[in-house]
């Protein structure tokens, strides 16, 4: 699944928001589901996020991927969790859109 969000914000300004920002994944994601879910975060270059989401047994591996007039998640879908692929893509789409705001 793909999800591009637009921002007039430059890269650099991007970056550096969701640096701040990203030890707060694990522990939204978790309130979201009870408490059972984990985030491991690394930057793969300077404009590219890596994410791995474990939760309620799956694995969802994620990219956000910084570009000058947007940001691109890459989320792959496990077989079986395609049931809540509006309910994740809804939360990439307001948790980017509070922090470009």
């Amino acid at each position: 699944m793909r999800i591009t969000i637009a921002h007039m914000l430059g890269k650099d300004e991007l970056r550096r928001r969701l640096e701040a920002r990203r030890h707060e994944a694990s522990i939204k994601t978790s309130a979201l589901i009870g408490g059972l879910a984990s985030v491991e975060q690394h930057w793969r270059d300077a404009d590219t996020l890596i994410m791995d989401v474990s939760a309620m047994g799956f694995a969802v591996p994620c990219t956000a991927t910084i570009e000058e007039t947007a940001l691109v998640f890459e989320v792959t879908m496990p077989p079986g969790l395609g049931f809540a692929r509006g309910m994740i893509e809804s939360v990439i789409r307001e948790k980017s859109e509070k922090l470009l705001a």
